[in-house]
């Protein structure tokens, strides 16, 4: 079962970068219920060992293009996320003091929070682009206009999985253009 979680996670953060236009950067945002990857309800059967393969399968791809990781926290920690320090002081986001378990702040903030090199926990950011896994509900840490993206691995493991891509707000009125007209 763990390499076919592995499997999926890797395919789904592939295809995700590729359709968001992610670049070297970015943040992209995860919400993970290792509950509902191994068959149960979000927030009771907590898998260190499910949090663990999805975040082995996705950490390395967004490491080696330079993409930055916020492990969006359960709701027993407000949905705060784990980010490594130097992305937290680079865009100025406040750090709060909380340490994720895996029954409160779930087993995928954990993992990332004992993997990641200097690890912090913030309470908002504005990603550009998002996985939700298992109906954790990363919305919130969407930037304003996000983008539905249909990806040919519609689950990880028991888990049901949706992904967004954001892109800047249409500004103007019907004489407005939205590309570059070079001319």
């Amino acid at each position: 079962m763990y390499q076919t979680i592995i499997d999926q996670a890797r395919q789904a953060v592939t295809e995700l970068i590729k359709e968001a236009d992610l670049r070297r950067g970015q943040l992209l945002v995860i919400g993970c219920s290792s509950s509902e990857i191994v068959g149960g309800k979000i927030g009771k059967n907590s898998s260190l060992d499910a949090a663990k393969a999805v975040f082995d399968a996705i950490y390395p791809i967004l490491t080696e293009q330079g993409i930055y990781l916020a492990a969006q926290c359960c709701e027993h920690l407000n949905r705060a996320l784990i980010v490594e320090r130097e992305y937290a002081e680079k865009h100025g986001y406040e750090i709060v003091s909380v340490v994720p378990q895996p029954k409160a702040g779930g087993s995928f903030a954990t993992t990332a929070f004992y993997s990641f090199k200097d690890p912090v926990a913030i309470e908002h950011v504005r990603a550009d682009a998002g996985l939700d896994i298992g109906g954790t509900l990363i919305g919130m840490h969407l930037r304003h206009v996000a983008v539905p993206v249909r990806l040919s691995v519609s689950s990880i493991g028991e888990a049901h999985l949706l992904a967004a891509r954001t892109r800047p707000k249409y500004i103007g009125g019907e004489r407005a253009a939205y590309t570059r007209n070079d001319q």
